[in-house]
């Protein structure tokens, strides 16, 4: 038996009948590579059971503390019922991809019961009009609270659940002790809320001084800065991103309804657009991207604010995450939606994200998961709702996933997309999962703020094309001709599938175009040159 988190808890407590904090992923597979080139439901649900003591997630249920005294515990349990966590649909004819997507967001919109395991997995079938995919395609849409699963122990799930070669590599279940926990009695309950409440005490005191003492080291840091560089006018992106966010269709209530959809982004045109401008990382073109496309979005609907939207970033807080839970940070970074110069937004959003981690790391990165582990559970969901969410416009997020093909049942898995969460006051929520040489990027939101997300996710492409256009169009730093480059082919995801083209080489979308993103830490402001008198 194990007692939920701060953090894993406050999924939990946040929760309305408009907010349902699960995380899923919508995988598509080949049957071609399974073994009699078909796969049926059955062996979906065997692929399944013989996976079911990988991760005690898949037993584990909520176990509530009498009258909230206290954080749930997960209690694992023995048997688990496989067809009612495993189910089986189709689309409608024709089943395209925007069906696909509908459906999909109607899944998602759906609370997971806290009264058993919280996850369950749609096997989707009748994908017949999807360009690209082969003959007797399906898809499996997987959902788990987010209070069991971060964004890496989901990386780290999805690498359980599946098989490394069409054969199949995972041992059986009877093979694997499988452990059964005793739910405690509501005395024992009782006792445990007590001396774990008065420990939360000793926990608060420790945290507010800590707390106390960072600011102040911060504040004396940022007043030295400002003596030594005479107090010059600072650079938006010399700036924290703190203060309150700019207002737009994003930041408000959120309908129960959500929507979907995505498109993939090859790491090797990626890897092309940080040969061509040195320092600049994956996280870096993420950003930019997201910038670019939100930007053209509110442009269309002459909405877009003067001041750059700001998004949350959750930073990873360890590198093992087969334990489960959650263990994330956050940093606030400005996507400069600003900005229309491609390249110019890449620049700035190296030094969005340098200072972002910066600032989280000067106040702690792990400061929001004490926070929400130290303070009572309705008053920490209330500090993130009144403290934090008004500073932010959306959430940006990728994940580094599995590099090698994975499979189910024999069937190959083509693409990985992440579904996330939108929420009250952020409603827009764009997430990146690489997988097997690709990107997945998936958007999704509230169906009132967001009513043409097929539109949003084109405006996030031509972001990423304009980007990639002005890339190549730059010297080339290695020596290698642009007209090589040009020519080698490259792996372009367009919609729900990968095809194979020739990248064309585009003329810069600016003249002002940095070739080198400077590799500081922290981007400080600099000194005005000095003034000259003219003699008389």
């Amino acid at each position: 038996m194990k007692q939920l988190s701060g953090t894993d808890n406050s999924f939990l407590v946040s929760e309305r009948k408009n907010v349902y904090n699960h995380v899923a992923s919508l995988c598509i597979y080949d049957v071609s590579t399974a073994p009699g080139g078909k796969v049926r439901y059955k062996d979906i649900l065997k692929h399944f059971e013989e996976r079911m003591h990988v991760n005690p997630i898949f037993r584990s249920r909520l176990a509530e503390v009498p009258f909230g005294l206290d954080r749930p515990y997960w209690v694992e349990q023995a048997d688990v019922d496989m067809e009612f966590h495993v189910r089986h649909i189709a689309l409608p004819a024709p089943g395209d991809w925007r069906q696909l997507m509908i459906q999909v967001a109607r899944l998602h919109s759906r609370p997971l019961d806290r009264t058993r395991p919280m996850w369950e997995v749609y096997v989707i079938e009748g994908l017949d009009n999807i360009p690209k995919l082969p003959p007797g395609s399906f898809a499996l849409f997987s959902k788990f609270h987010h209070a069991s699963v971060d964004g890496m122990a989901g990386a780290h799930l999805a690498l359980q659940l599946h098989s490394t070669s069409p054969t199949g590599d995972a041992p059986t279940a009877a093979k694997h002790a499988i452990y059964v926990d005793r739910e405690p009695s509501t005395i024992e309950f009782a006792a445990r809320a007590v001396a774990n409440n008065l420990g939360r005490v000793v926990q608060l005191g420790k945290l507010s001084a800590q707390v106390a003492g960072k600011v102040a080291e911060f504040g004396r840091e940022q007043l030295t800065q400002k003596m030594k560089n005479d107090a010059p006018p600072r650079r938006d992106e010399d700036k924290p991103a703190t203060g309150k966010a700019p207002h737009t269709r994003f930041n408000t209530l959120v309908s129960p309804n959500r929507v979907v959809d995505g498109f993939g982004m090859p790491l090797s045109r990626i890897k092309r657009v940080r040969t061509k401008i040195p320092g600049a990382s994956l996280n870096d073109v993420f950003l930019a991207v997201s910038g670019g496309g939100v930007r053209k979005y509110l442009m269309s609907k002459h909405e877009l604010p003067s001041q750059s939207l700001t998004a949350l970033m959750p930073m990873a807080l360890r590198t093992d995450a087969s334990a489960g839970g959650n263990a994330v940070g956050a940093a606030t970074v400005r996507v400069r939606s600003d900005i229309a110069d491609p390249l110019e937004r890449l620049n700035v959003a190296h030094h969005e994200a340098q200072l972002g981690k910066y600032m989280a790391e000067k106040l702690g990165a792990d400061l929001l998961e004490k926070v929400l582990s130290a303070l009572p559970s309705n008053l920490g969901r209330l500090i993130v709702a009144k403290g934090l969410i008004p500073t932010l416009n959306m959430t940006v997020s990728n994940v580094r996933g599995p590099d090698k093909p994975l499979y189910v049942a024999g069937a190959k898995a083509m693409c990985f997309y992440p579904v996330s969460i939108p929420m009250d006051g952020l409603g827009l929520n764009v997430t990146g999962v690489s997988y097997n040489g690709v990107m997945w990027v998936s958007v999704v939101s509230c169906r009132n703020m967001l009513p043409d997300p097929a539109f949003f996710v084109e405006c996030l492409k031509d972001a990423w094309e304009e980007l990639l256009a002005a890339a190549d169009a730059l010297p080339d730093p290695t020596g290698t001709s642009e007209k090589k480059a040009s020519q080698t082919p490259v792996k372009r995801a367009v919609g729900k599938n990968t095809v194979t083209k020739h990248a064309p080489v585009k003329k810069p979308i600016a003249k002002r175009t940095p070739t080198k993103l400077p590799a500081t830490k922290r981007p400080v402001a600099k000194k005005p040159a000095a003034k000259t008198r003219k003699k008389t």
